[in-house]
C-alpha cells in the first residue's frame, strides 16, 4: 500500500499532506500517535473523510495524494473533520484557470 497508516485508522498519501483520510470512522478524542506531530480527532470523522493534520488557516490549500486538491474556506484545526463545510474543491474548476489566464502574462485573455 502506498502511503502510511497512522495507528491503523487513518492513511497519509504523501509526506507533504495536511490531512489524512479516515479507514474507520473516527471518534472525537480519538489519538493519530503516529502522525508528527501527534494529533487529536476533534469531532466525529465519518469513513472515508479527512482530518487536519495540522491547522489550516483560511485560504490556505489542503493537501491530499501530494496535491492541492480544494482551499480552506474558514480555519480548521489540527484534528478536525474536513468536508464541505469548511473546505471548497478546486480541483477541475475551469472557472479557477479562467482567473489564472486572466490574471497572469498576457494581459487578460483566456485560452
Amino acid at each position: 500500500m502506498k502511503g502510511r497508516v497512522l495507528d491503523g485508522t487513518a492513511l497519509v498519501m504523501a509526506p507533504e499532506d495536511n490531512v489524512a483520510t479516515a479507514l474507520e470512522d473516527l471518534d472525537a478524542g480519538d489519538r493519530l500517535a503516529d502522525a508528527d506531530p501527534p494529533v487529536t480527532v476533534a469531532e466525529e470523522v465519518p469513513f472515508g473523510h479527512k482530518v487536519a493534520l495540522a491547522d489550516i488557516a483560511a485560504g490556505d490549500p489542503v493537501r491530499k495524494y501530494g496535491e492541492v486538491i480544494g482551499e480552506a474556506t474558514e480555519p480548521i484545526a489540527a484534528g478536525e473533520w474536513v468536508h464541505t463545510h469548511n473546505c471548497e474543491s478546486t480541483r477541475g474548476r475551469g472557472d479557477r484557470a479562467a482567473e489564472a489566464t486572466a490574471d497572469g502574462p498576457g494581459g487578460g485573455e483566456s485560452v
